[in-house]
């Protein structure tokens, strides 16, 4: 009997360290220098600084114990839901190509931004609908997946969302429809290829509840969706062919600092005038500075890497000021243009292009 409970209590142990619960720990990650990550091709002598931080944190899926330590011992670490961070209709298995989709936005959004700021002219190609989710339970979840992009449907050019809705109006609910997709390619360290574009047959199921309104133009109404979220699609024309290497990083927390650093790297003097400046915050394409996640265990990391200054978006400051140290200055900023005036105040400059910014240059 004895030898029975001390069998059956290993395997207890054993499956509770195996069996990951739908809880996850965010601890202090990486704050790391952004100029040596980024490559400016057309220009092999840019100079490569190390002032401008990004910072990331780690992600782990927690086991009972795990669970147990976190929640008893909650130093720098912060414990929160899968359906935090999926939004709750979307399994936590898309975790990791979603991290890596909002990367390469964010990588697109930074270059776009940082170009702009220095004086280059970029423009953008609408280039369809990006798939950012695919539900759970979702219709076309045989057919599509994270990072996908649908060119066409039902025999309809699709360049935007609004195109997509228009497109999918008067389907019926459980009917087949086809797309023109170019499905993604991700690699195991997050950079994403597309292949040519390929017809599908998706399944459809009913928009709850009846209808949905889409907001479009002309207030195109679908019964039939295809059980995903999608967003706007660009092809952006960049004059200069800048890198950004983020391997096995995801998630857009970084726009603000990757910004940042394309500025940097395109700048003949450096913009934080040899300070430690560290930088956490989404990025769009018209420079607005969003929120983001995990900013106290950042605010660690950014500590831990010598940075003195550290930007934030406004909604996050007291998190930030509040595990900060006297000696590490929080900046909050909404926008790109805040971003610089507070590098200014602290000993920075405005960037010096490092090439003629009205050239043809290259595309990527």
């Amino acid at each position: 009997m004895a030898l029975v409970l001390v069998l059956v209590l290993g395997v207890a142990i054993v499956w509770s360290i195996k069996f990951k619960l739908n809880e996850y720990a965010i601890t202090p990650g990486l704050s790391q220098p952004v100029g040596p990550l980024i490559t400016v091709s057309d220009h092999p002598h840019a100079p490569e600084r190390k002032t401008i931080f990004l910072t990331d944190v780690y992600l782990t899926q927690l086991n009972i114990w795990q669970w147990l330590a976190d929640e008893l011992h909650p130093v720098h670490v912060e414990v929160i839901p899968g359906s935090e961070l999926t939004g709750g209709a979307v399994p936590t298995s898309e975790l990791v190509a979603q991290g890596y989709l909002e990367m390469y936005d964010s990588q697109n959004s930074a270059k776009v931004v940082g170009m702009r700021a220095v004086g280059y002219h970029v423009t953008g190609t609408p280039a369809g609908v990006t798939v950012t989710a695919v539900g759970t339970h979702a219709p076309s979840s045989q057919v599509l997946s994270v990072a996908d992009r649908i060119v066409a449907a039902r025999g309809r050019l699709v360049r935007s969302v609004c195109d997509l809705f228009s497109a999918m109006r008067g389907t019926r609910p459980g009917t087949g429809v086809q797309l023109r997709v170019e499905h993604a390619n991700i690699t195991a360290s997050g950079t994403i290829t597309y292949d040519p574009a390929t017809t599908v047959t998706s399944p459809t199921g009913a928009a709850p509840p009846g209808e949905v309104a889409t907001g479009c133009p002309g207030s195109p109404r679908v019964t039939a969706v295809l059980g995903i979220a999608p967003e706007d699609a660009t092809d952006w024309h960049f004059p200069v062919k800048v890198t950004i290497d983020t391997a096995y990083i995801g998630g857009p927390s970084a726009g603000l600092a990757m910004t940042l650093g394309v500025m940097d790297a395109l700048s003949k003097v450096s913009i934080t005038g040899g300070t430690k400046v560290a930088a956490t915050g989404t990025i769009d394409p018209s420079g607005i500075v969003g929120d983001v996640g995990g900013v106290a265990e950042k605010t660690i990391a950014v500590e831990n890497a010598g940075a003195t200054v550290f930007l934030v978006p406004t909604v996050e400051y007291s998190v930030a000021k509040k595990a900060a140290s006297p000696s590490l200055k929080i900046v909050a900023v909404r926008t790109l243009g805040q971003a610089l005036a507070a590098i200014e105040a602290a000993g920075g400059t405005a960037p010096v292009p490092i090439a003629d910014t009205t050239g043809a240059g290259a595309t990527s």
